[in-house]
């Protein structure tokens, strides 16, 4: 099955024809406004400062660092292309665990007290660039991410899993290499590592980040914790239970690290997980009732944002004002939450043009924003847009349906768009993300991840052979 490529609509009139025939509700200004009055110029204020204007870099692992943890010469480089990126909200920069056993792969970041002063200098290394670039930092914010990986977490070796689970899972067990109930993590274990993101978050303070994110998405602990309907204990069932985990950090963090800011990025609805079809086309795992999405429905197939309005609505209550809404997880279900034309080699090929995932996503931010004014909502999924990227965040941010335009992936190709859509300069074809998913399909072989099509550095790597060569095979 295949889609018509992003790139050949030259026109507004050809990408509107586009919407048109997908009956998908994706607005977009014909028009772009340049210069310090246009509307992703704009500041957005938050606390005792503000942030500069409404683009915002979403957090990427490199999979780069090293085997304890600390970043590398690639990390650092990321790092200094997000502070050259013109963005002035930086959500996480990437995920950092807050101990070993929750790191996402062998390579992922590490805090603690060996690692902080490596912390540190990424940091200083961004803000470096920012103020050489743009001769301010008054208004750039700066998070860091901290996750525990649960489910999904390859500590020591990058092929072998070791999950650590929240409750069983009918479909995802076994994709997991979860066999038992012995790598569930009980309440207790539970309170510890809630202790160990209090920890974290001090070190965070200390490192001088402004605020953290307490992760909450793509099927990772914190965000499979919110779909424990039938887990039993304090930290489950109910959804005062299920969001027993984030107000005990919060709690903790207030007490130990005060001064230090909070936001949380959230999978705001979910599917049942997918599986490849005929044709390698991703199909529903099961059509029977599916009971373990948060913000879905029992179909497995739709959204029902009951519980994260009211997911918002705590975060209110806890004084959080930062949200930055995701969807599903790049693990089972990639099309909804990252919507590519090509998949990863560990996908499946998109059952639906993914301009309808994109819609999705932003019509979804756009009911919460609705509802939780006061809150600043940063969205995601923008990136497939590709050329039209700024025409769709500029309608949204300007029209009040989201806050602050993220992005993700176009930040390996093309870190500078932020400043070059607000300068009014072209676009450079050849920076723009395609959507290869290179960027993807090299982690899940073992291979750091960044954009070996298009990014000078990564095509000149003998990584890019290796990838080259896995990708062959695929086909």
């Amino acid at each position: 099955m295949s889609y018509p490529r992003i790139s050949t609509f030259k026109s507004p009139g050809d990408f509107q024809t586009r919407i048109d025939d997908l009956k998908i509700d994706l607005k977009f200004d014909h028009n772009l406004q340049t210069g310090d009055n246009s509307p992703l110029a704009q500041g957005i204020a938050y606390r005792d400062q503000t942030i500069g204007n409404r683009f915002c870099i979403l957090p990427m692992e490199g999979w780069d660092g090293t085997k304890d943890g600390k970043p590398t010469e690639l990390t650092e480089r990321r790092w200094k292309n997000f502070g050259l990126s013109g963005a002035k909200l930086i959500w996480g920069g990437e995920a950092v665990a807050v101990r070993h056993d929750g790191r996402a792969n062998p390579n992922q970041l590490l805090i603690n007290d060996e690692n902080l002063s490596d912390l540190v200098d990424l940091r200083e290394i961004l803000e470096a660039a920012h103020l050489e670039q743009f001769g301010t930092t008054d208004d750039l914010l700066v998070g860091l991410q901290l996750t525990h990986s649960g489910r999904y977490a390859r500590p020591n070796q990058k092929a072998n899993l070791e999950p650590r689970i929240a409750y069983r899972h009918p479909l995802l067990d076994q994709r997991s290499n979860v066999v038992s109930d012995e790598v569930i993590l009980s309440d207790d274990d539970l309170s510890r590592l809630i202790e160990d993101f209090v920890a974290a978050a001090v070190l965070s303070h200390k490192a001088g980040y402004k605020f953290i994110d307490i992760k909450h998405c793509h099927g990772y602990l914190g965000h499979e914790l919110l779909s424990g309907f039938d887990r039993p204990g304090k930290f489950g069932g109910t959804f005062e239970n299920r969001t027993r985990f984030l107000k005990e950090i919060v709690a903790g963090v207030r007490a130990e690290a005060p001064g230090l800011e909070m936001g949380v990025r959230i999978s705001v609805f979910d599917y049942t997980p997918f599986e490849p079809g005929e044709d390698r086309i991703g199909i529903p795992s099961t059509n029977d009732s599916y009971q373990y999405a948060f913000g879905g429905d029992i179909t497995g197939q739709g959204i029902d944002l009951t519980e994260p309005q009211q997911f918002l609505s705590l975060l209110k209550e806890l004084g959080i004002d930062l949200a930055c809404t995701t969807c599903g997880s790049p693990y089972y279900n990639p099309h909804i939450q990252r919507p590519a034309i090509f998949p990863p080699s560990d996908g499946y090929q998109p059952p639906e043009d993914p301009l309808v995932g994109v819609a999705r996503q932003i019509n979804a931010t756009a009911q919460l924003k609705a509802q939780h004014p006061d809150i600043i909502v940063v969205g995601s999924g923008y990136s497939y847009l590709q050329e039209w990227l700024p025409h769709v965040g500029q309608y949204a941010v300007a029209n009040g349906l989201v806050d602050s335009v993220g992005l993700g992936r176009m930040v390996l190709s093309y870190p500078e768009l932020p400043a070059d859509v607000i300068q009014g300069n072209s676009m450079p074809r050849k920076k723009i993300c395609r959507t290869f998913s290179d960027c993807t399909t090299a982690p899940r072989n073992g291979i750091v991840s960044g954009c070996y099509p298009l990014d000078p550095l990564y095509k000149s790597m003998p990584e890019r052979d290796q990838l080259l060569s896995i990708k062959k095979a695929m086909n």
